[in-house]
């Protein structure tokens, strides 16, 4: 049972004279719809992915309008769909998580950008920058510079947003240029309204076929010679017709405010938080009237010149509210200023961080860098108390509290891939430390303690590629770990391939979850199909019996010619170090490979909940698994707590007044997963852990039994002295 996304999919439908209400992405999503796209695909990951959830989602309802909507195998394949736009008048959007998605996908986007295109097509990137972002702090604004894409950075307002999503196409059609529409994570979340269209039913689509191929064209393909007009075609055509439609459209916004001496520039994603920082300064109202002048850039490449020119001239100063390293648009304005021999002072990088997000207290303490130089008369003394107060507080907080304990992510509960974590740890005690290569997706959580397994991540499915140069170098074989995910996204020829190809003497750990769930549990190739699911919903050990439904990867792998492979399921832990053991020490020389299986415990969840709850309702048996700790036999060494950092292996104070050692206990949430009687077994640790079944609806036979045991336990337990 995946998320449902019905609610989502009818604001999909609305029509003209309509009224939106929703998040920033459902935004887009819907303005794709009455921008006429003909395709629409992409890459699952936060916080666009929803996008293309939604729109896999819809895709019965998108049909009837012939737009044709696909998950790609990763953002290079995405990208590639693009090429649809370069001789046909098709609009086509594609979207993936910046900026690790835009580097998998740069080749593609090379080679789109230098031919251009005829239909418009856009990249709606998640362009999730600073510290509560998830990938690597660089930008988007590189790619768009170095292969001149059309940038938005639309103002996080909804019916802003719509407009750009349809300007990108047209600017895209009128100066043949890619367009990327960039968006936070605020963007993403932000909530609206704005009033809806009428969808667009492309002209050219599923339902009104193509008749015949274009012609060939050779200018059309990004081949020499011809790339060298390309090259050309970008400079002396395209940027200009996107700089003439930027301007007659209006698409970046000039802001007037009393203060005319100064004046702000600003990223359109930065506004909201420069509006707020501006209301502490008591220069904008709660309304967001501001008194210095703004123009906000919804479109941050390429930049206007002239229309820059008339914003500056005869300012006192100006500074750029640019998010992000380097400074390209600060440096580019100061370029664009002085070739129009405008000499207005610009500020940027010089009075802000020169790095990390700007959140609203970055913003502000800027901008009174910016007023003490250049506007003395403003008072800022309360935008100061207020920002002292608020670094009061939090040390206030932090004294009270004391140093806060680390709270470094985590598996989830009952996660099948932390066993195999486990079954490494305990392999390594008896081959030795070995080499780690770790990978991108829920697996690289065991980088954390209390597992602290990694030696480098390098990219999404990189990790069997990323230990070729240090394996033949170590006196131990080495290990990479990658998920389902990664294999089909990347790993199968970088890694895989390349290690067959070169004979590499390597161990690969497969995770075979059967999902894609680091990025939200969708569906991949190797995903059991509805008939296992139901199947594993009447199957009393629901969390193994979707084992082997699904062989797509160990087909795909044995015909590649991997001669060493071996399935184990994750939670029986000693046998996966066995395994681990053995592929470390046999004298196979060549790729070994573990495919680790096991559910992902979300999507479990999602499947079982609704069907224990149904059988329930119907007055079934239902039978759940709990694991406890006797607290009697504990002996507090908490050896099983550091062979399993299960957030519901947790310890408290020890019943016996005799000994001082806090016992493991299990607490509420566990899911029966088994992993801490299996580590208990497995590491021969203490007895302690116990097996418990609650049934809930028994049978009489049951209850009788239940009696019963408990009237014998009762004979035999020892009568308490007072």
């Amino acid at each position: 049972m995946e998320v449902q996304f019905t609610d989502q999919i009818e604001q999909l439908k609305l029509g003209a004279g309509a009224t939106f209400h929703g998040e920033g992405i459902l935004a887009i999503t819907k303005a794709l719809l009455q921008s006429g796209v003909a395709y629409i695909g992409g890459y699952q990951g936060a916080p666009v992915s929803h996008l293309l959830d939604v729109m896999v989602q819809a895709k019965p309802y998108v049909d009837t309008l012939g737009v044709h909507v696909e998950a790609c195998s990763n953002e290079a394949s995405a990208a590639a769909m693009l090429g649809a736009s370069i001789h046909y008048p098709l609009r086509g959007a594609v979207t993936w998580k910046s900026i690790v998605g835009t580097n998998v996908a740069a080749d593609a986007l090379s080679n789109l950008a230098s031919p251009g295109v005829v239909g418009g097509a856009l990249i709606v990137v998640g362009e999730d920058y600073g510290e509560g972002a998830s990938v690597i702090q660089e930008r988007t604004h590189a790619y768009a510079l170095k292969s001149t894409l059309a940038l938005f950075d639309p103002r996080p307002e909804l019916g802003n947003m719509v407009r750009c999503v349809e300007h990108a196409f047209a600017l895209s059609e009128a100066s043949n240029m890619p367009a990327i529409l960039e968006l936070r994570i605020r963007a993403c979340h932000v909530r609206g309204t704005f009033e809806a269209k009428d969808n667009v039913a492309p002209k050219l689509s599923t339902k009104a076929l193509i008749e015949e191929p274009a012609g060939f064209d050779y200018m059309r393909l990004a081949h020499p010679p011809v790339t060298f007009r390309h090259e050309k075609l970008k400079v002396e055509q395209r940027i200009p017709a996107a700089q003439a439609y930027i301007t007659a459209h209006g698409l970046n916004e000039t802001l007037p405010g009393p203060r005319s001496e100064v004046g702000l520039v600003v990223q359109g994603g930065l506004f909201n938080a420069v509006q707020r920082a501006l209301q502490q300064l008591g220069l904008a109202d709660a309304f967001g009237e501001s008194q210095i002048p703004l123009h906000v850039l919804n479109v941050t490449y390429p930049l206007v010149p002239a229309e820059l020119g008339v914003f500056c001239v005869g300012k006192r100063a100006v500074l750029v509210l640019e998010e992000g390293s380097p400074e390209y648009i600060e440096k580019d304005l100061m370029q664009a200023l002085r070739r129009l021999d405008v000499q207005t002072p610009v500020h940027g990088k010089d009075l802000l961080p020169p790095t990390g997000e700007y959140s609203v207290e970055v913003v502000a303490q800027g901008l009174i860098n910016f007023c003490e130089r250049h506007l003395p008369d403003v008072d800022l003394a309360p935008a100061k108390a207020w920002l002292a107060g608020n670094a009061q507080r939090r040390a206030d907080v932090a004294k009270a509290m004391g140093p806060l304990p680390a709270r470094p992510p985590g598996f989830c509960i009952g996660c099948p891939e932390r066993p195999v974590f486990s079954a490494l740890k305990l392999a390594q005690q008896a081959v030795g430390p070995v080499h780690i290569a770790a990978d991108i997706g829920c697996h690289a959580l065991a980088t954390f303690e209390p597992f602290s397994s990694g030696h480098s991540i390098l990219g999404y499915g990189m990790s069997l590629a990323s230990r070729a140069g240090v394996s033949p170098m170590m006196q131990r074989r080495s290990i990479a770990i990658m998920g389902d995910g990664g294999f089909w996204h990347n790993g199968l020829l970088t890694g895989v391939q390349a290690a067959l190809f070169n004979g590499d003497d390597a161990v690969l750990v497969v995770m075979k979850n059967g999902y894609t769930s680091a990025t939200g549990t969708q569906d991949i190739l190797n995903t059991p199909d509805d008939e296992a699911k139901a199947e594993a919903e009447r199957d009393a050990n629901v969390h193994q019996s979707l084992a082997h439904k699904n062989q797509t990867i160990e087909d795909t792998l044995t015909g590649m010619g991997v001669q060493w492979m071996r399935v184990v399921h994750t939670y029986e832990v000693d046998a996966m170090r066995q395994t681990v053991q053995e592929a470390l020490t046999s004298p196979f020389n060549g790729l070994k490979v573990i495919i680790a299986e096991g559910e992902c415990q979300l999507e479990r969840q999602r499947r079982l909940k609704p069907f224990v709850a149904g059988r329930l309702k119907r007055g079934e048996r239902v039978e759940r698994v709990k694991y406890g700790v006797d607290e009697d036999v504990c002996t507090g060494d908490h050896a099983c707590i550091r062979l399993s950092g299960c957030p519901t292996l947790t310890l408290k104070d020890n019943p016996d007044p005799l000994r001082v050692d806090p016992v493991a206990t299990v607490i509420d949430g566990c899911v029966g997963c088994g992993l801490c009687g299996a580590n208990a077994h497995a590491a021969t640790l203490c007895p302690s852990f116990y097996r418990a079944e609650v049934v809930k609806n028994p049978s009489g036979w049951e209850r009788f039994m239940a009696r019963l045991r408990e009237t014998v336990t009762g004979w035999l337990r020892p009568e308490v002295v007072a």
